[in-house]
Parts: C-alpha cells; sequence; structure tokens
C-alpha cells in the first residue's frame, strides 16, 4: 500500500490549522513548520479548499482555515480530497476487478485491504491526532 506525498502534507497541513483553529495561517508557515516544500503544499491546499476541508481569505489578516470542526474532518476525507480512490491497481479503482481460475479470490483480498484502510482513517478524526496541550481532546476514542 503506498500513502501518497499529497496525503501525507496535506494531513500534515490541517494538522497545523486544527492546533490554531481560532488563526489564520499562512502556507508559508506550515510549510515552514512541517517542512514540506511551499510550491507542492501551495497545490494540495488548493485541493483542500475544493473539497471544502480548509476555507481561505485573502489580505493581510488573511490565510488558510479549517473547512469544518477538527471533529469533523478524517483522514479519509483527507485522502479521498487529494488522491482520489483510497487503493488502485495500476491506476484502476478496484471496484470491477476480475480475475480467471487460481488467482480468482485475489480481487477480495485487496478489497478487504481497501475497506479496512477506510475504516482506520474513516475512525481516525484530526482532533483525535491532536496532542492535549495542544487544545485535542481529552478523550482519545478515534486515534490510531
Amino acid at each position: 500500500m503506498h500513502i501518497s506525498a499529497k496525503a501525507d502534507y496535506a494531513a500534515r497541513a490541517l494538522l497545523e490549522l486544527a492546533r490554531e483553529p481560532d488563526h489564520p495561517l499562512t502556507c508559508e508557515s506550515i510549510a515552514s513548520s512541517q517542512h514540506i516544500p511551499f510550491r507542492f503544499l501551495k497545490s494540495v491546499v488548493g485541493e483542500l479548499r475544493r473539497a471544502g476541508l480548509v476555507r481561505s481569505q485573502r489580505g493581510c489578516e488573511g490565510g488558510y482555515w479549517l473547512g469544518r470542526p477538527a471533529e469533523e474532518i478524517t483522514l479519509l476525507d483527507v485522502a479521498r480530497a487529494v488522491d482520489g480512490e483510497l487503493i488502485t491497481l495500476r491506476g484502476e479503482p478496484l471496484d470491477g476487478l476480475d480475475y480467471p481460475g487460481p488467482a480468482s479470490g485475489l480481487p477480495g483480498v485487496w478489497r478487504r485491504v481497501e475497506a479496512d484502510a477506510a475504516a482506520v482513517l474513516g475512525g481516525t478524526t484530526l482532533a483525535a491526532l491532536l496532542p492535549e496541550a495542544a487544545g485535542g481532546p481529552t478523550d482519545r476514542k478515534g486515534a490510531a
């Protein structure tokens, strides 16, 4: 299984925003804090904005905020916002995958892997990943 740089950077950027929900952050500050290439982060944040996971405001008081509360954004939301399908085989979705003969059971395994990954990611919110000292929940339910 492959986790893309886009999904990793997107999750890290959203966690930075979740840590400071009342203050906008710039892409420059997020990139610096998380050691993410600025130009790449800028395009990732654009995808997150189109997916409604972040909102933005221009100007000297501008920057980015979470588009929804951290308790309502899961890692599955993040991965699907920037990568689309969670798991693909040679770039194709697993839905219609079918093999003949002795390999006929293999597509079911790939679909179970996808379902299990979706369950873990869908059950993990940004809020659950925040350190308690940074304003995260004291109940760690939902953390992986």
